[in-house]
Parts: C-alpha cells; structure tokens; sequence
C-alpha cells in the first residue's frame, strides 16, 4: 500500500509521487553496505593507528543518519530553492577553499582539510556539487541575457577553482571539476572547435601536472611500469580480488584489508572484492550506473535549461567519482585518492554526496512544464 494517497497535496505526499523512489532507494542501499563495509575494513586500520577498533565504524555511523537526512530535506526543494542552496554551498566552499593553504591542515604532504571543532573539513568535495549548480545557473541566464558573457563567467571560476586545487594539491578533484564543466558547457552548445581547443588544453593540463608534481609523476610512471616505483597498495588490492573470487570470503573473512593502508577509504572496493567476490562488484557498478543513467532519463523530457545542466553536472560528478575509485583500485586508471560514493569512509565526502544527491533528487522529480 502506498505510503501517500495520490490526492494528498501536502509536501510530502507531492514529494512521494514525484521523486524517483528507484534511485534514492539504490542511494540509500549504497550508503547502508558502506556501513556494513565500514564495520569490515576499519577495525584493522584504526588499530594500526593506535585508535579504538571501532572508532572509524562510530563515526561512519554518526554521519550517515544526518546525511541522509540531508539528502532527503534537500530533495523535498523546487527548483529555486535548489538554485539558493547550490549557490550557497558553492559560495561557503570557496571561501573555504581560498583559506586552506593559510589556515588548512597539512596530511601526508597535502593541505586539503580545516580542522573545525575537533573535525576535519574537505572544502573540495563541497566545492564540486556547489560548483555544478553554479555554473548551470550561469549557462541559464547567459542563454536568457544574449550581453552576458556566461561562457567566460563559467571559465574564470573553473580555472580560479582548478588552481585553488592545485596548490593544495588535488589532481583528482580538479579532474572531477573539469568533467563537470566540460559536460556542462557540451549540452550548454559548445561548438566543435572549441571540443578540440579543450581536448588539447586537457592534455597539456595533464602534462603540465606530471612535469610539475612529483607525486603525480611517480604515480603516472608506477601506473605505466610498476618497476618504477612501489606499487605495494596496487598489489594489495589486486591480491584481494584474486582472493575473493566469485562469490568472495565472506563478509569480515578478508585478510587483505589487514595491509592496505587506505582499505576504509580509496581502497573500499577491494574489500568488496575479496570478502563479497566478482558478483557484488558488479552489482556495485550496475547501481552506480542505474542512478546516473536513470538520472539523464528523468532528464530527457526536461525543457528547463537550469535543471538539465545542474542535474546533469551533478550526475556527472557522482558516475565519474565512482569510475575513477573503482578504475584506479583495478588498475586501470593511476591510483588517486578518492572516495567511493556513499561506500568509502569520510565525513566530508558523506555530507557533500548526500546534498548532491538530494538536488539531483529533487530537480529530477515530475513536474508539470513551467511548475518551478
């Protein structure tokens, strides 16, 4: 039995009928195996840091239920109060991305996080969903005001965005950033030429990253010809799907996890690899892939060009934060710190997913043509 009558009006009865259930059910069903996962792989890892073996799983746990809670009230939004609340995410979190090389904390040679009431916040995973509403709200009104140079808007504050990353530095989220203003821009009616103007930007980006970080460089070269360099956390990983087969260890089963530094966060997956095999990776993908694919569906018969650029990016940035955690655990893509959506320990990454989330939630919900 429906949990709300079709002729209920109320918020939330509206918010039933017109939400897509599918995809926040799959949201919800990552976030809880990220818990079961975390009550797995942490235990080893906090003990090697001195910590009480359940201190990661305590404070995953603290996390998921406001998260959640987040995504949900944010999804309850139309699409101008998603607009206000992207732009205010996007404005909080670069600020707070200008201050972190001058009041940030330094981990493992980058200065990523800001150290707020005993917390560590990570101004670049709030920056990416802030960013994405941003830039389509920029791409709207430009297409609305012909005077507007909303391209040039656009591109200043994805190259200002980028160099804030990059003295931290963070090649991974400026990658992610990028995707989303390439993507963004391309349905906005990029003309073809500047598609290769940007394709060879990229490249001499990548090139230019490579040259001028060392850590990049050793990755690319370990990447290319594990001979290199230490490719310890690769093997590790590898080793791990190796171990579980098909059908995996079973769940707390896994030996892997004891000797990978990164098993509760970057390297999650290869903990599902070995303790729940071949078939719950694939299922993984396949749920990563059903809230992407579902989402530009949704979009399809969208005529709002705010909704289907701001869905759009955000969508953009969930798949391919997704594609490159699990790429670069398998192998195939270098290795970079990132977390797996909604699976992967971090408090930061949990609350900007879940806002993320609950705006693409809510700009993908039916609704009459012209209805804001």
């Amino acid at each position: 039995m429906p949990a709300f009558a079709r002729s209920d009006t109320s918020v939330l009865g509206s918010w039933w009928w017109t939400v897509d259930r599918w995809s926040l059910l799959v949201v919800i069903a990552l976030a809880a195996f990220g818990l079961l996962l975390a009550a797995s792989a942490s235990p080893s890892v906090a003990e090697r840091l001195g910590l009480n073996s359940t201190y990661f799983l305590r404070r995953q746990a603290l996390y998921l239920f406001p998260a959640l809670v987040l995504m949900f009230s944010v999804s309850l939004l139309n699409i101008i109060q998603v607009r206000r609340f992207g732009l205010l995410i996007f404005a909080g979190s670069f600020g707070l991305l200008c201050a972190t090389p001058l009041i940030g904390t330094e981990i493992n040679g980058s200065m990523r996080w800001i150290s707020v009431a005993g917390f560590s916040l990570q101004p670049s995973e709030f920056i990416k969903p802030g960013f994405a509403i941003f830039s389509a709200w920029i791409f709207s009104i430009s297409r609305l005001e012909e005077n507007m140079p909303g391209a040039r808007i656009v591109f200043c504050s994805y190259a200002l965005i980028v160099a804030l990353l990059m003295v931290q530095p963070d090649l991974g989220q400026s990658v992610i950033v990028t995707t989303i203003w390439f993507s963004q821009w391309f349905l906005a009616g990029l003309p073809i030429t500047m598609i290769c103007g940007l394709i060879l930007l990229t490249v001499i980006f990548l090139l230019g990253a490579y040259i001028s970080f060392p850590h990049v460089t050793s990755r690319i070269d370990r990447f290319i010809d594990p001979k290199t360099g230490d490719t310890y956390q690769i093997d590790k990983a590898l080793e791990a799907f190796t171990n579980g087969g098909i059908l995996g260890t079973g769940p707390g089963q896994g030996i892997v996890k004891t000797r990978l530094p990164d098993a509760h966060t970057d390297f999650i997956f290869a903990v599902v690899g070995e303790e729940f095999g071949l078939l719950a990776c694939l299922v993984l993908v396949i749920a990563f892939a059903f809230v992407v694919l579902r989402g530009f569906f949704r979009l399809m018969r969208e005529t709002d060009l705010f909704v289907v650029l701001a869905a759009a990016g955000l969508l953009v940035q969930f798949g391919i934060q997704a594609l490159i955690n699990m790429g670069s655990t398998v192998n195939l893509l270098p290795t970079k710190g990132m977390t797996l959506p909604f699976i992967s320990y971090g408090g930061s990454s949990l609350f900007a997913l879940a806002a993320g989330m609950g705006m693409a939630l809510a700009l993908t919900r039916a609704r009459p043509r012209g209805v804001e």
